[in-house]
């Protein structure tokens, strides 16, 4: 019988490196694979990777003999032996006159910890982002797994792949890579993580423009294609409804003529409670503030006639300590009573804002324009012709997937927004309901060009691993498709503005979907803040551009209980937490669109109406009859 060696995860890692440097992955954002497509409590790149190396790289314990016979270790080896016996004798005693019971160092003992320091010392560089496609460095640790293992470097299984981070740093370092996930937004991701980029790795770009460089590595071929047909899905969607997104007249003070518009500032209206003012809409907004910077202050000033029953908005700048004070609170009136009626200065308790949204009469109205200036952003009064166009939009289809009723993390449905397309405006939807059905169109133009650039005539599709010209455009089309859902993230009726930095926050500034009273409405055909092609297609590409296979990678859908594995393979996995995260029900925002997009591309996958839920291993208690029912489902 073999004597069981143990692996160094079992006896000591650099806890600090590897800490110090999953800490620092969170401040890196271009290039960063989790800026690919969004996905909740992704595991830290660093981590993995340290993890992976020393669950299968030996730990020195276990081969301190073939240590010894080297001459340099050995005698290194014995001063340090004869420092650490000294110290061993003179052992302090405590309080109690107790000595510390600890055993005798041996030479064995020294030699293994000089080893692990050099283990340690791989680990720590491994870990660096700025390492992350350095070969040297991976090669080296390459080969400890090799020498550990048997000269082979074995295949990963995660069962529960998620946002994919551990076969993706499999394949980094190298090892087969294969994980599985129930959820299909997860699986795809995976998939566009994983298993397209070594299809189609080291390859020019088939788009007919002018090419980017010379020599392409890894995913920039594909990269740059996708880069190529994002500007030209850009092109096509303003050809087709970019007269919804209309300029703005500029005040004279600000250089007057026209301007792109960036974003329009909306807030939810609700009827006046006061019968003196029955029809009237009034405005539900935590905050009238649009620039909080010192000395550039500019907030809404709500104007109400009472006689005329009318509200309307004006842009103010500067302004009385109490005048900001009031803007920041917008129409909020402490937790308890929510809102105030700026009409009659009467309560807007939740209770009547809850029943006014389920009875269908919780509206919207346009509260300002910012628009993109010589000299910074410049904001101007609602115009009836901005709003008349918007209100002029017509979506074809709209998504009518129930949003869960789960009370924790979705809080729309309390006030009648019971669907994911309520989440959109009808503008919103016509803008993504085009830029999805230019993914197919942008599909259809790419296989063609790699036809005519002379790609193999394969039939075959991307999911029966076809590697030809109809393989290919759907692999773009799918990054394409991620691009579109990153505009869903950014265009959509949740999306709050940061009077700080006067800039937008996404739908899922965490994760959950709460109320949000006032929102903005971001321009995709602007230069600034939420745009198609900085917001969408630009964070793709250089999430793409840096992936770097090693190795093969496979990423299918299943539920862990049931899952085939991959042949003999090493385990690595982080399973879902309790009742943490929400995955299925928070990814149905995406997965309504993905569907939409990609269901040619993965039928199998994009098969139900919506993500699966009754399988999946998140502790829910209202989904599963209570707390303790829940649980046991868990466990």
């Amino acid at each position: 019988m073999t004597a069981y060696k143990k692996k160094l995860i079992e006896v000591a890692i650099p806890l600090e490196a590897i800490n110090a440097a999953s800490a620092r992955e969170k401040s890196i954002r271009h290039g960063h694979p989790s800026t690919l497509h969004l996905w909740w409590a992704r595991r830290p790149l660093a981590a993995c990777r340290a993890v992976l190396f020393a669950q299968l790289v030996d730990d020195p314990s276990g081969y301190t003999e073939a240590l010894l016979d080297d001459p340099k270790i050995r005698t290194q080896a014995e001063a340090d032996l004869a420092r650490r016996i000294k110290a061993w004798r003179d052992r302090k005693a405590d309080a109690h006159g107790n000595v510390p019971d600890t055993p005798e160092p041996t030479l064995e003992d020294c030699a293994a910890d000089i080893e692990r320091k050099r283990l340690f010392q791989i680990i720590e560089e491994l870990v660096k982002w700025e390492n992350s496609t350095n070969e040297e460095v991976l090669e080296r640790a390459r080969a400890e797994i090799r020498r550990s293992c048997g000269g082979d470097l074995p295949p990963i299984y995660d069962p529960f792949s998620g946002g994919g981070s551990i076969p993706l740093e499999a394949q980094r370092l190298g090892l087969p890579a294969y994980g599985s996930d129930l959820n299909p937004v997860a699986v795809m991701i995976g998939k566009a993580m994983i298993e397209i980029p070594p299809k189609f790795k080291d390859m020019e770009p088939i788009h007919p423009g002018l090419k980017d460089r010379n020599h392409y590595r890894n995913a920039e071929g594909l990269a740059e294609d996708l880069k190529f047909y994002g500007e030209w899905m850009r092109e096509k969607a303003i050809e087709r409804i970019g007269h919804l997104y209309p300029q703005v007249a500029l005040p004279n003070e600000h250089g007057g003529g026209k301007a792109t518009v960036i974003a329009w500032f909306w807030a939810r209206t609700v009827p006046s409670p006061d019968p003196a003012f029955a029809g009237v809409q009034v405005p539900l907004v935590s905050s009238f503030l649009l620039s909080s910077k010192k000395g550039r202050e500019v907030w809404i000033e709500p104007l109400v006639d009472k006689q005329a029953k009318t509200i309307r908005y004006r842009i103010r700048r500067g302004g009385t300590k109490a005048e900001l004070a009031a803007a920041v609170v917008g129409t909020t009136a402490g937790k308890r009573q929510a809102f105030r009626c700026i009409m009659s200065d009467t309560a807007l308790p939740y209770d009547y804002i809850r029943s006014a949204g389920k009875s269908g009469k919780m509206g919207q109205t346009l509260i300002a324009i910012g628009a993109e200036g010589k000299k910074g952003r410049v904001y101007v009064e609602p115009l009836p012709e901005h709003l008349n166009i918007a209100r002029s939009a017509t979506p074809t289809w709209r998504p009518d997937t129930p949003l869960p009723a789960n009370p924790r993390d979705f809080k729309t449905p309390n006030y009648g927004l019971s669907t994911f397309g309520d989440l959109f405006t009808d503008r919103q939807l016509v803008a993504l309901n085009t830029f999805s059905d230019l993914v197919a169109d942008a599909r259809a133009e790419i296989e063609e060009k790699a036809h005519l650039a002379g790609m193999t005539v394969d039939t075959k599709p991307l999911r029966e691993n076809g590697k030809g010209a109809k393989a290919y455009a759907e692999a773009v089309s799918i990054y394409l498709a991620f691009a579109a859902d990153r505009a869903a993230d950014a265009w959509s009726a949740q999306v709050g503005w940061r009077h700080s930095v006067e800039a937008s926050r996404s739908t899922f500034a965490r994760q959950a979907l709460p109320m949000l009273w006032d929102f903005v409405e971001l321009n995709p055909f602007s230069q600034s803040n939420g745009n198609w092609t900085d917001a969408s297609v630009e964070w793709v590409y250089k999430s793409l551009s840096a992936f770097s296979p090693a190795s093969e990678g496979v990423i299918t859908q299943g539920d862990a209980q049931s899952v085939e594995y991959p042949g003999p393979s090493v385990v690595s996995t982080d399973p879902p937490y309790y009742d943490n995260i929400g995955y299925a029900e928070l990814s149905d925002y995406f997965y309504v669109w993905l569907r939409r997009h990609a269901r040619s591309v993965y039928p199998d996958l994009t098969s139900t109406l919506s993500v699966p839920k009754a399988e999946e291993l998140v502790a829910t208690p209202y989904r599963h009859g209570g707390k303790k029912s829940a649980e046991s489902l868990f466990l």
